[in-house]
């Protein structure tokens, strides 16, 4: 027989079970970085800045060189395992849908080079300065690696995306973020 009391338990024992639910979910993300002030962070919408890095071999490159091109700006880190599974991905979909790709290693200069000697990529790799936080401009308020953000050719955000891709996912990512052109 079904009682009043037990109906109270059952009902406690859900709601007590979806809250755990709720709670862990919650405390399986990252926390999020604090941001200092003056520390501006994008969004979907807004204008990237037109920030200078080096590229492996030191030379000064600015973000407005890819002005005019859809680029998926990338940051990563040798020591993460899935920017490096991604990178190979990442390389065959360069120059697909009019992509172009641009890595930010957040990493030794050193390391950097040494890493990119076994494995190269066709793409530019440019370097965080150690000064700076590049990716939590871009939206990385987590400190999460891979961090991905899609630029427009007009320089706005199209979208930003924590966590590395598989083949479908980053199909499904620029297909969903890309302007459609009549």
């Amino acid at each position: 027989m079904f009682n009043r009391t037990n109906f109270l338990i059952v009902i406690v024992a859900i709601v007590g079970a979806a809250l755990g639910l709720l709670a862990g979910q919650q405390f399986d993300k990252p926390a999020e970085l604090y941001i200092p002030p003056g520390v501006t962070v994008l969004k979907v919408g807004q204008t990237r800045p037109d920030l200078e890095f080096a590229d492996v071999d030191g030379n000064a490159r600015r973000l407005s060189e890819w002005n005019g091109k859809v680029v998926l700006l990338n940051f990563w880190a040798t020591w993460c395992g899935p920017c490096r599974d991604e990178m190979p991905l990442l390389d065959r979909a360069r120059g697909k849908s009019g992509v172009e790709v641009v890595g930010i290693a957040v990493d030794d200069p050193d390391a950097v080079k040494d890493y990119l000697k076994e494995n190269p990529v066709g793409y530019p790799i440019l370097l965080a300065r150690e000064d700076g936080n590049p990716e939590l401009t871009f939206g990385d308020t987590r400190s999460v690696l891979p961090f991905s953000v899609l630029i427009g050719k007009d320089g706005t955000l199209l979208a930003q995306r924590a966590g590395s891709f598989s083949p479908d996912m980053l199909k499904t990512w620029l297909s969903n973020n890309l302007p459609q052109t009549d």
